[in-house]
């Protein structure tokens, strides 16, 4: 008998024990998206001539020319603080956006659409979210799952043919319900049912389902005018134990009998759109699910999949929009702004911290955009994709609270001139939604990662339920084998697999090194844990993160080498052995806490020579700090996607940034004569050009300067001018709202596509 059968026979009682079940919901979330980079990270064996391989990020004339007029007009259209107090956009931007067709990038030329890659449908959601979430998020739900990318993956030709073309061009205004209030993170729970029934509908029987459901959270409801929604389908002619046909995705017009859109949720109070969806026998007729009958039951399938690329898109897009704002504010504040006769950037606590915001935006960047070239290649990286939503947005919620540290008084004192402070209230919407980052790092990073990336595992899964002993058998052989490469390269060193750039050979070993070491502790836990590890989520999510942290920390080697900016190798050096850092703190503590016998001995094994992962020194961070203060350039190619609004705080500043740019090395003779004096005017007469000196001096103190206000009501000033009086309490909103006037008001019925 064979060798492999013999080991498969033996194992095959214990594997069937240890392996955790598998639910069709579970199943298809595990065999959502493809695997990329992050697979060979999680076998130990980077290979550096894969990243070289995925090119740089390309935009087309097209998406480059859009960029440039549309996108760029847009922003100027925007002022932060006018509309969060107003709570929605004006009038003339919701014009704007559906003239432009910013609601239809992702959707193809030939149905009216732009036709946009994934880099440049990103790149724009960065950009208008540099200078207003609200806005950003209107823009990026029709662009996600509401429900484009739906229609295009599995529609009906009927269904593509009449909705595409009215999404694209604004016509049809969609969200789409998912959420229930008894089912959140465990969304493949909703308990929104559908029957199967036989109604009249338009004059004919027609086949479909009477819906109950109950949604929440759902952004743009209140304004949609096509509602996607996923239920239970059921079939109660069946025989019992056969009447659930899954999770089924539909496309409801509103208004529709049985279906209301309630009171409007205000979360974080932002200003987009978002509120419940209620239905009550609502009737779906089989036309209405997306891609007709054959596709009932198939909706969580779809969700997952169109995930697997949805999640490395937009809320990453606020994330890094986040952390190139915060920067930008942090390092230019702390130019204009003086303390003790100095800028207050110069203080080592102040330039430690712009610093390493400098350097982790260097590397959660860099994986956005490698991502995004691997999804404009055709990939579809679901692990990946969760990586990015969970590291960026925790990035950019730490950057923004950083910014607000180094602002100090005038970060909390709201107003037009108010740098972060929105910002700093909205941060906790992104870390919440499409899968909490608590329970994205331990569920999809790694119980996905360690099925999808691992090279044996999901083998092995697949001879257990097959009972193919054989098949097991070999499995472990070669899992065996991956194990033992691993503790060799662990304990004596790993090879750089490819090429990486010769700047950064020392970081490329150190990458190999922990990849080997991460891939063999990966092995270790589910090895001595098994299907407990699933439910252990504080070291699975260590696992997770570890993984995720060597991501970004290879994703900054492509972005070196595609980038060809030699001026930002210290900060690509930085970013990479910040990563590594975490990822050797984050073992270090997992071997900690494993719930077994020597593990503190197996821990010293793994991760000796471990101690040069240091994190930067301190002279190294005031470099970095030294580099973005003298080198405007390196702003530039740090937070490039900064855009300029149309007023506000980050106006003035870029205002007073661009007068001192022109002013040179004479901005600090000014402000000494400034504190002596306490006139801008006697200040400025003191310069080379006093008409350009009193310009910035005017400019700087704009930015220095907050706003107060009169009472409850009353006039209000920012620094020298007078700002708008304060908008009345808000009144409540009525629980059916009046048709709206971003919701064309329908009179009848829409056409009903047919299969």
């Amino acid at each position: 008998m064979p060798l492999a059968t013999l080991i498969g026979r033996w194992a095959m009682k214990p594997f069937s024990k240890a392996l955790p079940p598998l639910g069709d919901t579970e199943r298809a979330a595990l065999e959502a998206g493809t695997v990329g980079f992050e697979g060979q990270l999680f076998a130990g064996r980077p290979d550096f001539d894969t990243l070289a391989a995925m090119g740089s990020n390309q935009l087309t004339q097209r998406e480059q020319a859009f960029l440039d007029r549309e996108v760029r007009e847009l922003c100027r259209m925007l002022d932060d603080h006018a509309i969060d107090q107003a709570r929605d956009l004006p009038p003339d931007v919701w014009r704007f956006l559906r003239e432009k067709r910013f609601f239809g990038m992702i959707i193809p030329e030939a149905f009216g659409g732009l036709g946009f890659g994934h880099f440049a449908h990103a790149t724009v959601v960065t950009r208008i979210a540099t200078v207003n979430t609200a806005t950003a998020v209107t823009v990026m739900v029709p662009n996600s799952l509401g429900p484009a990318e739906l229609l295009l993956r599995y529609g009906t030709d009927a269904q593509k043919d009449h909705y595409l073309p009215r999404l694209a061009d604004g016509r049809e205004l969609p969200c789409f319900g998912l959420t229930s209030p008894y089912a959140g993170s465990d969304a493949a729970s909703i308990p929104d049912r559908g029957v199967l029934v036989e109604r009249e509908f338009n004059g004919r029987p027609t086949k479909g389902f009477l819906v109950d459901f109950d949604k929440r959270y759902i952004t743009l409801a209140p304004v949609a005018t096509v509602v996607g929604l996923a239920f239970h389908a059921v079939d109660e002619s069946r025989p019992k134990g056969q009447r659930e046909l899954g999770i089924t995705c539909a496309l409801i017009p509103v208004p529709h009998e049985g279906m209301e859109i309630g009171r409007r949720h205000r979360p974080m109070d932002s200003a987009f759109m978002n509120g419940p969806i209620h239905g009550r026998q609502v009737f779906v007729p089989m036309d209405w699910i997306i891609g007709g009958e054959k596709q009932v039951g198939q909706g969580w399938r779809m969700l997952m999949e169109c995930l697997a690329a949805g999640r490395a898109i937009s809320l990453p897009a606020l994330g890094s929009a986040m952390q190139q704002t915060a920067l930008y504010v942090s390092n230019g504040y702390g130019q204009i702004r003086e303390q003790f006769g100095m800028p207050v950037g110069k203080f080592h606590a102040i330039a430690g911290l712009v610093a390493q915001m400098s350097a982790e935006l260097y590397a959660t960047d860099s994986a956005r955009r490698f991502t995004a070239a691997a999804l404009d290649k055709g990939e579809r990286p679901s692990v990946a994709s969760a990586i990015l939503k969970v590291q960026l947005t925790e990035a950019g919620r730490r950057a923004v609270n950083h910014g607000m540290d180094i602002l100090g008084g005038k970060g909390i004192i709201s107003g037009p001139s108010n740098l972060l402070g929105v910002a700093y209230r909205q941060a906790p919407i992104a870390i919440t939604v499409e899968g909490a980052n608590i329970l994205t790092r331990a569920l999809i990073v790694f119980g996905q990662g360690a099925v999808r990336c691992h090279p044996h595992v999901l083998d092995e899964m697949a001879a257990v339920q097959a009972n193919d002993e054989t098949a097991l058998g070999k499995a472990l052989l070669a899992h065996g084998k991956h194990v033992a490469v691993n503790l060799w390269h662990s304990v004596f060193g790993a090879p750089v697999l490819g090429e990486p750039p010769q700047d950064l050979m020392p970081e490329a070993r150190l990458v190999a090194r922990m990849s080997a070491k991460y891939a063999l502790t990966a092995d270790l836990a589910m090895g001595m844990l098994g299907g407990k590890l699933k439910r252990m989520e504080l070291l699975s999510a260590r696992l997770g993160d570890v993984l995720a942290h060597l991501y970004l920390a290879s994703a900054c080697i492509w972005r070196y080498r595609v980038d060809a900016a030699p001026e930002l190798l210290p900060f690509a050096q930085a970013a990479i052995r910040l990563q590594l850092d975490e990822a050797g703190k984050i073992l270090r503590d997992l071997y900690a806490n494993l719930p077994t016998a020597g593990r503190r001995v197996i821990g010293g094994l793994v991760l000796r020579r471990t101690a040069h992962l240091a994190p930067l020194r301190d002279v190294q961070l005031l470099a970095l700090a030294d580099l973005l203060r003298n080198n405007p350039r390196i702003i530039e190619r740090l937070a490039p996607d900064l855009s300029e609004p149309a007023a506000g705080g980050l106006r003035d500043l870029m205002h007073a940034m661009e007068l001192g740019a022109q002013l040179g090395g004479t901005t600090a003779a000014l402000n000494k004569v400034l504190r002596r004096t306490n006139s801008l005017e006697e200040a400025a007469r003191t310069a080379p050009d006093p008409e350009l000196a009193l310009a910035y001096l005017k400019a700087a103190d704009k930015v220095i300067q907050v706003d107060d206000f009169e009472g409850p009501a009353g006039q209000g000033r920012q620094g020298r001018e007078l700002s708008p009086p304060l908008p009345s309490a808000p009144q409540p909103v009525p629980s059916a709202p009046p048709p709206s006037a971003h919701r064309p008001e329908r009179t009848t019925p829409p056409p009903v596509p047919a299969m």
